[in-house]
């Protein structure tokens, strides 16, 4: 699989690379790469962005790895990603990111969403 990075590294000669310093090569690299709301327009335009059920099998082998190390990731029905920081001897959660209270005031934004502009005089 490819990436902007990759295919921006290759387009470019070894030997081109090799004649410079570090920081020209860093610099002709980050030039031929596509900006990044040139991709984010590819990405919605092409419907490559991923559904929540794309998701859950990739948060899940996540999570096994990182469950041992106390994190944990979690994506709820909103498809917003949950991470966890987890007493690993009590199961105790000693902090969330976002907190709970940021997501309760995210849901009831999301409910609010179209009443907050009037379009009757």
């Amino acid at each position: 699989m490819s990436s902007p990075l990759t295919d921006a590294t290759n387009a470019l000669s070894t030997s081109a690379l090799h004649d410079l310093t570090p920081r020209q090569r860093k610099e002709s690299v980050l030039a031929s790469l596509p900006s990044a709301g040139s991709m984010l327009a590819q990405a919605e335009s092409h419907a490559m962005a991923p559904s929540q059920a794309d998701l859950v099998e990739p948060v899940q082998r996540i999570n096994e790895v990182l469950r041992q190390y106390g994190v944990e990731f979690e994506l709820n029905d909103t498809s917003r990603v949950i991470t966890r920081i987890v007493d690993r001897e009590s199961g105790d959660v000693l902090r969330q990111i976002p907190s709970e209270e940021v997501l309760a005031i995210a849901d009831r934004l999301d409910e609010l969403k179209g009443n907050l502009i009037s379009l009757k005089a």
